[in-house]
């Protein structure tokens, strides 16, 4: 088996060295870095490294992590034809011995596994949130009544004990970008990921893409991942404020694919409730802002808009 790891960054030099440093001590044929334009010397580092599984693209532009997983994803398919791919953000590493353990789980894989997620874990030890797995609500009729009764993600997101290193491989449709394991018949069939969707929703729609494409995706908790995130804090803080404009904008896409045509309409207003809601956790100035950025996010949703708005940068900055 060939397995090569594709790693994001973006002026974030400190953090990849250590999960560069992590991945040359893992069972990995290549890595390939996406550099997304870095100007804090991520290039010379990464230049002057000399371990003959490195390979570096760097991008032109900061295409935000989903243009830098496509790149990342078309490089390590055109120069290697791996078996597998991984996905990682330059702050998210294997734990110790991921990668080997990976190898040696996948004979117990499903036929037409497509993709892979391991267990994400905070540094200190706890289950990381944003990257928690989970089922499509709009394809179980009795996940969607749980979520509708609950009213929050714990109604179709996995629950703790699926994450135990014993407890076996556990079906699933959404995984996030980080130990993320993606097959080449996947890549084949599915395609690459959107990147002109910058940042948030690329790993959630190339997830729905692949199952809707007939591939499985199984969550393996015995191959464990470390993510030293620290962008969205409690009760989903945004910093910088921009990217709620990202998270609506390409949530609408989300409800669209998840929910089909039929649904859709009430699956967005759904979302829309919820983004609205978590405009409380920000105060006055903060508040406005946040709420501006989530209504034009929809609007550029609807009209199916992609790429970076660096109109939406600008205000942000200017406001706060």
């Amino acid at each position: 088996m060939i397995l090569a790891a594709i790693v994001v960054t973006y002026n974030r030099l400190e953090e990849l060295k250590i999960t560069l440093a992590r991945l040359l001590t893992e069972d990995v044929d290549h890595i390939v870095v996406a550099d997304n334009a870095s100007s804090d010397g991520t290039h010379d580092w990464l230049a002057a490294q000399t371990d003959p599984r490195l390979h570096v693209i760097t991008l032109s532009d900061n295409c935000g992590g989903a243009g830098g997983f496509e790149a990342g994803m078309a490089a390590a398919r055109d120069q290697f034809d791996p078996d597998w791919v991984v996905l990682m953000d330059d702050d998210a590493r294997p734990c110790q011995g991921a990668l080997a353990m990976f190898r040696n789980e996948t004979s117990k894989l499903e036929p037409k596994t497509g993709a892979v997620a391991a267990a994400v874990f905070y540094p200190n030890g706890t289950l990381c949130e944003m990257n928690r797995p989970s089922r499509n609500p709009f394809w179980n009729l009795g996940l969607f009544a749980k979520t509708l009764f609950t009213g929050s993600r714990s109604g179709f997101h996995l629950e703790n004990a699926a994450f135990a290193p014993d407890a076996g491989p556990h079906p699933i449709d959404v995984a996030s970008f980080v130990g993320y394991f993606v097959h080449r018949d996947t890549v084949a069939q599915a395609g690459l990921p959107e990147g002109g969707l910058f940042i948030y929703g690329d790993d959630v729609l190339y997830s729905l893409r692949l199952r809707r494409a007939g591939f499985g995706m199984t969550l393996m908790p015995a191959i464990r991942f470390e993510h030293d995130c620290g962008t969205i804090g409690e009760g989903f803080i945004y910093r910088p404020l921009w990217k709620i404009y990202y998270h609506c904008r390409n949530g609408v896409s989300i409800a669209r694919q998840a929910a089909g045509p039929i649904v859709f309409p009430l699956a967005l207003l759904y979302y829309t409730v919820i983004w609205w809601c978590r405009g409380r956790y920000y105060k006055d100035e903060e508040r406005a802002l946040y709420r501006d950025m989530m209504w034009k996010g929809l609007r550029d949703g609807l009209l199916r808009k992609r790429g970076r708005n660096d109109a939406i940068h600008r205000a942000a900055s200017r406001t706060v």
